[in-house]
């Protein structure tokens, strides 16, 4: 969903309504690029099916639509995924890449992938994060990879922002899963500083984590 949007116990669920009008207020609210953690860590997969769980604009899934995966990418917002569509196809990457609106705290796409990632899945009010984490290990064919980014902490120039919010540990992560004992391989799990520039342009960064783990069978 995004990589500033946060869950906060108070506030009501943020659903279609709230993201199109946050998409809305301006004609591109991501940077564009692919997720650095998505990068780094997909790299060196060999492509095949791809799911990318709060795709929004599209960029992960352009990305690897780009390196040969044939990718779905689900959102709650239709303008964020009319947007994903148009990006794909002024990268004339059209026929790699599809689209499905979801709602993920009610219902999940369909089929079996290669590739699950979820960066940055994160939102307002009651989300329920850790069965939609849960509901994509199922996705994952064997043999393939679940890729969770998400932030272990507020960023430098704010480190108590969203202090309320639970930040989990990759550990923590993988525990939420509840993976079965010898179905899966952990290939990674740890919290790294991601660069960021703060809002007057000053160079800054946030703790984040990554969790990547393998489908046996």
């Amino acid at each position: 969903m995004s990589e500033h949007h946060h869950r906060h116990q108070q506030e009501p669920a943020a659903g279609e309504e709230f993201w199109d009008a946050r998409y809305s207020e301006s004609d591109r609210i991501w940077s564009g690029k692919p997720n650095a953690v998505l990068v780094r860590e997909a790299s060196d997969l060999a492509p095949g099916r791809a799911l990318d769980i709060g795709c929004g604009e599209g960029a992960d899934a352009v990305w690897l639509a780009r390196r040969g995966w044939h990718v779905t990418g689900t959102d709650i917002s239709g303008v964020a995924l009319e947007r994903a569509a148009r990006h794909a196809e002024e990268a004339e990457l059209a026929d790699r890449t599809a689209w499905e609106r979801h709602d993920l705290a009610k219902s999940f796409p369909a089929g079996e992938f290669d590739l699950v990632s979820a960066c940055f899945l994160h939102s307002y009010g009651d989300f329920p994060r850790e069965r939609i984490l849960r509901t994509a290990t199922a996705a994952v064919a064997p043999g393939g990879v679940l890729l969770i980014a998400g932030h272990a902490g507020g960023p430098s120039w704010d480190p108590d922002k969203h202090a309320d919010i639970d930040f989990p540990t990759p550990e923590q992560v993988l525990a939420q899963l509840e993976l079965p004992e010898g179905g899966w391989e952990v290939l990674l799990a740890e919290e790294y500083v991601h660069p960021m520039t703060d809002p007057d342009g000053r160079p800054g960064s946030r703790p984040d984590n990554a969790l990547k783990v393998r489908r046996l069978r």
